[in-house]
């Protein structure tokens, strides 16, 4: 942050977090969520206080390599697969190929938790059953 003659962070200075920082801390939620860890139970892990573990999640500190590392490894992953290509808009992620927006609707990570629950013949009977019902709601709003 710029600072003034006298060494004070100027009022009109504060910067929003950066766009990266932001990027990495909603892998890092994505894939904490897809465990269902709890922001704690992250933060337990690897030694942290949970407001530490909120601040990343939301980009408003940065994480530094070691501590990506520890949360990597708290994750049950490898460093590349939150990193990834988050330097790259152009190159889609391994982990991430299909748009993940739709995770962040209220009751995503719980539906897709119960699915992926359910025997394989059970799966695909929901799948054609929601698939269906997203086709009558879209006739229903055009009609």
């Amino acid at each position: 942050m710029p600072r003034s003659i006298t060494g004070n962070v100027s009022p009109d200075s504060a910067q929003a977090p950066n766009r990266l920082d932001v990027a990495l801390g909603l892998r890092i939620r994505q894939r904490r969520k897809a465990l269902n860890l709890s922001q704690t139970a992250l933060a337990n892990a690897i030694g942290l206080t949970f407001q530490q573990i909120q601040k990343y999640d939301r980009g408003f500190n940065r994480v530094s390599f070691s501590r990506l590392v520890d949360i990597a490894h708290a994750l049950d992953c490898r460093v590349v697969d939150l990193v990834g290509d988050l330097d790259d808009a152009s190159l889609p992620s391994p982990l991430f190929r299909q748009p993940t927006a739709h995770l962040r609707e209220a009751g995503a990570p719980d539906l897709l938790a119960a699915y992926s629950a359910l025997p394989e013949r059970l799966r695909k009977a929901v799948l054609k059953l929601m698939v269906e019902m997203v086709k009558t709601t879209r006739a229903a709003r055009a009609a």
